[in-house]
């Protein structure tokens, strides 16, 4: 499934509860670290903490990380479907894999942010209508790529965030280049199963897939025990994630767990 594809490290800078100054730095310390991805996410108020506190836009930020940065891959984890006509967000998408040289990833998921669709005046609907106008979408996306002058600077890669089993993982089978979930090993090692048979059912190797899994201390440990961040990595690991991710909000981006999982990755990868 996994065959011989090397860790990588991605860092999720929340774009909630701080200036844009600060996200910006933390931004900067990330590629100085040594991570490979740096994400945000697709959302219009804090998903944490006060939920009318200080929040900013995902696109426009990437177009502005893309010059800001020089090494790192950059993407949303994830870009909310329903937010952007498909074929504009092909364009946005494509705009910024120029501006950055080549290093954007295009996350992508059906939403489920209410207050989101509702606020900005978003039909919200039902979960099944939000995956079936991904799966009518992805489609469109990549027509647009084709048809832009110029086109993209590379096959630009596409994440899909999301577990169900039923449709969200049939659409990855289909269209991604990564999957993204979240959950313990087993629960990861369960879904990397289901995605392996939905593969097979429709023509794909799995091999193409590249596994992601968000990061998380245990329950009732503080975000700072990064001990806990590398044996969570070892236990993914160990069932076929490549890519590892963690969040990190503000006002105060503290990567300390980032830094030990770039130093793990060395490690691990050395032997």
């Amino acid at each position: 499934m996994t065959g011989d594809r090397p860790i990588r490290i991605g860092v999720q800078l929340q774009p909630q509860h701080a200036e844009y100054a600060a996200i910006r730095r933390a931004a900067a310390e990330a590629e100085e670290i040594g991570v490979d991805i740096v994400f945000n996410w697709d959302h219009f108020y804090p998903l944490y903490g006060q939920p009318d506190g200080a929040h900013f836009e995902c696109w426009t930020m990437l177009g502005a990380w893309a010059e800001a940065t020089s090494r790192v891959e950059i993407g949303a984890l994830v870009t909310c479907n329903s937010y952007r006509n498909p074929q504009l967000l092909a364009d946005m998408a494509r705009t910024v894999d120029h501006i950055s040289g080549g290093r954007l990833i295009l996350g992508i998921g059906s939403g489920w942010f209410e207050r989101d669709y509702d606020e900005y005046g978003y039909e919200f609907g039902t979960a099944g209508r939000r995956l079936d106008n991904l799966a009518r979408d992805l489609p469109l996306i990549k027509q647009r790529w084709a048809k832009l002058n110029p086109p993209p600077t590379r096959d630009i890669p596409v994440l899909i965030g999301g577990g169900g089993e039923r449709k969200t993982l049939r659409i990855v089978a289909e269209h991604a280049t990564i999957w993204h979930g979240f959950g313990s090993a087993e629960t990861i090692a369960h879904k990397h199963a289901v995605l392996d048979e939905w593969c097979a059912k429709l023509g794909r190797d799995p091999a193409e897939i590249e596994r992601s899994s968000g990061v998380s201390p245990k329950p009732g440990r503080l975000p700072e025990d990064v001990r806990d961040y590398v044996a969570g990595a070892e236990a993914l690991y160990a069932v076929g994630t490549r890519l590892f991710t963690v969040g990190i909000g503000g006002p105060r981006y503290d990567l300390g767990p980032i830094r030990d999982l770039v130093a793990w990755r060395d490690a691990r990868q050395a032997t």
